[in-house]
């Protein structure tokens, strides 16, 4: 082949392998609206990126939080008000692994006694802060400066950003184990790395339950197996038998249960469901915590 055509195809290649990441990047710094959010309250300057190498120079101290979540880019953006330019939003738009992860970030930031909004799969607001989740993304605006934006500011700026998201389609299937009344809406969260600080359950969902003496914690470990669940379930046997504790393991082996007092989370009663492993912690009525995790069990997703 001729030198410069030789050099033209390497060219080619090169723009061709770059054009793909150049338009994602492109796509998430439109997801940003410009140039106002809201009336009155107009982009400085231009959007920043950031990734996995440069997220310390956004949110240091909290960008570690993010990576067991699948954190690819950040999109961030300041808008001030033109009245007085001492006001200012931050917008920081995340894009995370998955749609579960998004959630689990989300679940972080998000209170209890927080006002919910009607944005994305979830919304809560406070006076200076908004946060919701969106498909794989996790939108996160706080006002800084001479006082609060207000409320309708920051619903007008998230209503903003939402709409340039993919569509809504609702939040996680893997939460709607969770949906029976005892369980407190707003407590499940999921964590995606060394779920109660155990290696051998590498992440799970988890939730608070109430019962009449009080509350149990319930959790969900989803395995890639059967196989892995059990293994999973083996390991965590041996650490209680270890720590002393009594421990109890009943039942048929593809549906294996243990009882047992955590040396951090006193009574557990766990079951393994196929690749799941369910069960719950800090019991006081062992019998009344069973009937959970069966509600619980009974609603895992199909295998």
């Amino acid at each position: 082949m001729h030198r410069s055509a030789a050099t033209a195809w390497t060219v080619l290649c090169l723009v061709c392998a770059t054009a793909p990441a150049l338009a994602a990047e492109k796509i998430l710094e439109n997801l940003l609206p410009s140039p106002d959010c809201a009336e009155g309250w107009t982009l400085e300057e231009k959007v920043t990126l950031y990734d996995k190498e440069t997220l310390f120079d956004r949110i240091d101290g909290e960008a570690e939080l993010y990576f067991p979540y699948g954190f690819t880019r950040l999109a961030y953006a300041r808008y001030s008000n033109r009245r007085d330019d001492r006001i200012v939003i931050e917008a920081d738009v995340y894009e995370m692994g998955s749609l579960l992860d998004a959630f689990g970030i989300y679940a972080t930031y998000r209170r209890k006694d927080g006002a919910d909004v009607a944005i994305g799969a979830e919304g809560t607001i406070s006076p200076a802060q908004l946060f919701f989740y969106q498909e794989r993304y996790f939108v996160r605006l706080q006002g800084i400066g001479a006082k609060d934006p207000g409320e309708d500011t920051f619903l007008s700026c998230a209503r903003a950003i939402s709409g340039n998201l993919p569509p809504v389609a609702g939040g996680p299937s893997e939460l709607e184990s969770f949906n029976f009344p005892a369980v407190e809406p707003k407590s499940k969260r999921y964590i995606a790395k060394s779920l109660f600080g155990y290696d051998f359950f590498r992440r799970g969902i988890v939730a608070d339950a109430t019962l009449k003496d009080g509350q149990v914690q319930l959790f969900l470990v989803p395995e890639e197996s059967p196989e892995a669940a059990r293994r999973a379930f083996d390991r965590y046997r041996s650490y209680l038998e270890a720590s002393g504790k009594n421990t109890r393991v009943t039942g048929p082996a593809e549906r294996v249960s243990l009882s047992a007092i955590d040396p951090l989370y006193g009574n557990v009663f766990m079951e393994q469901e196929g690749r799941f492993l369910v069960g719950a912690i800090r019991i006081k009525d062992i019998p009344s915590a069973k009937q959970l995790v069966e509600l619980l069990r009974q609603r895992v997703p199909a295998q």
